[in-house]
C-alpha cells in the first residue's frame, strides 16, 4: 500500500462514460501498463432515526467497502456538524447496521459505487472507475496509487506527472483538497494548522477521498431535484475542485482526446 490520490475525470460533451473508459484503458495499455483485474468501492449511508426536531443536524453513518481490503468494512460517522470519526471493522459490521433499524435507516436511493478496471505500471496502480448511483451513470473517478511512498509531500510531483502523462489531464501544482492544511484542536484546547500532506498515509484516507467525491455526486443529484442518469452527473466532483481540473477534453480527428485551452 502507498499514497493514493483520487481524481474526478472532466467529462467531454456528447461522449458516453463507456466510450471514455475504453479510450483511457487503451491509452494506458499502449503506454505500457498491464491490466490487473477489477476493483470496486461502494458506499451506503444510514441516517439516524428519528431526526432531531430542535434544528440539530442528524447523525449519519457512511459504510464503505474497498475490494483492496475484502475482509474490512470502513465506517465514517458524521455528527452533522463537520466532525467525523473513522472506524475499521470486519464484515460483521454490515450485519450490525441491519439490526439497528430503530436507530439508523438506510438511504438506499443514494447508494453509490465506483467500479472498473485496475492497471499496474511499475510502482503505480491506476484504477478507472465508473461511478453509478441507482444504476445511473454519474461520472468517472481515477485512482492512482504510488506504492513506494507513504507521505504525499514526498511523491506528489510524481503522481501529478503520472496523471498528466498517462491520462492527458492538466493537474495543478497544489495538493488535492483532501490533503490541504486543516485547522485542528490541540490537547491544550488551542487551534493550529495541520499539514495533512505530511502525514503517513493510511487505508482510511483512500476511503475518505471516495466519500468526499461520492458526496459531490450526491449533492449534484440533490440540486437537480431527482436522481437522473447521463454523463452530466460527472461534473459534480469536478466543480468542487476546479484547481485540479483541466479544461474539458474533446474528441480529435484521429479519435483521441485533446484539450480546449482558454
Amino acid at each position: 500500500m502507498g499514497v493514493t490520490v483520487l481524481q474526478a475525470y472532466p467529462m467531454p460533451e456528447n461522449k458516453s462514460g463507456a466510450h471514455i473508459i475504453d479510450y483511457l484503458s487503451k491509452r494506458l495499455l499502449s503506454l505500457g501498463a498491464t491490466h490487473a483485474g477489477q476493483f470496486l468501492v461502494d458506499c451506503e449511508t444510514f441516517i439516524s432515526t428519528p431526526q432531531p426536531h430542535n434544528g440539530t443536524p442528524g447523525r449519519a453513518v457512511h459504510v464503505l467497502h474497498n475490494s483492496e481490503y475484502p475482509a474490512s468494512t470502513f465506517s465514517i460517522i458524521d455528527s452533522g456538524t463537520g466532525k467525523q470519526v473513522s472506524l475499521v471493522a470486519d464484515s460483521i459490521f454490515d450485519l450490525l447496521m441491519l439490526k439497528m433499524t430503530n436507530t439508523f435507516t438506510s438511504k438506499k436511493q443514494t447508494k453509490i459505487e465506483s467500479r472498473g478496471a485496475r492497471f499496474e505500471y511499475g510502482d503505480f496502480v491506476i484504477k478507472l472507475g465508473s461511478v453509478t448511483m441507482m444504476e445511473h451513470f454519474k461520472g468517472i473517478l481515477i485512482e492512482i496509487e504510488y506504492k513506494s511512498c507513504m507521505i504525499l509531500a514526498y511523491c506528489w510531483e510524481m503522481i501529478r506527472e503520472m496523471l498528466q502523462g498517462f491520462l492527458n489531464i492538466n493537474v495543478g501544482k497544489d495538493f488535492p483538497s483532501y490533503f490541504a492544511p486543516q485547522t485542528i484542536m490541540t490537547a491544550m484546547g488551542q487551534q493550529q494548522m495541520h499539514a495533512k500532506h505530511n502525514d503517513m498515509y493510511e487505508p482510511t484516507d483512500t476511503v475518505k477521498q471516495y466519500l468526499e467525491q461520492f458526496t459531490n455526486y450526491r449533492k449534484h443529484v440533490s440540486m437537480h431535484g431527482s436522481v437522473s442518469g447521463g454523463i452530466q452527473g460527472g461534473l459534480g466532483g469536478q466543480q468542487q475542485q476546479p484547481v485540479h481540473m483541466s479544461p474539458a477534453p474533446v474528441m480529435g480527428a484521429a479519435g483521441g482526446f485533446g484539450l480546449i485551452r482558454p
